[in-house]
């Protein structure tokens, strides 16, 4: 189960990274409030999760989880540039990231 709570918290840390780029230096309304409501989720959810999970493992997928789905998002969305390379790096945070669960 804190497996779960820190994917989720993982994927509120991209949801609240690309709420804070939207929101124009914290000037509009909307994205500012999806950023803090996301970031104080996500921070909860990992705060939960590290009761269990080594803390270094812990940050570590958070941030992977984060950092992978903020990038995939900008790929998606047009915003970050879809090269082999980029897309195959992608693929080794993951694989390190599934590494970690294995290991733990």
């Amino acid at each position: 189960m804190d497996w779960i709570v820190l994917l989720g918290s993982g994927v509120l840390e991209a949801v609240w990274a690309t709420a804070l780029g939207a929101s124009a230096g914290l000037r509009r309304p909307l994205p500012t409030v999806v950023f803090v409501l996301a970031l104080l989720a996500s921070l909860y959810g990992l705060s939960l999760a590290m009761m269990t999970i080594p803390v270094g493992t812990a940050y570590a997928v958070w941030t992977a989880t984060g950092a992978t789905l903020t990038v995939v998002w900008g790929l998606i969305q047009g915003t970050e540039p879809a090269t082999w390379r980029r897309i195959g790096l992608l693929f080794g945070i993951v694989a390190c990231v599934v590494g970690l669960k294995l290991v733990s």
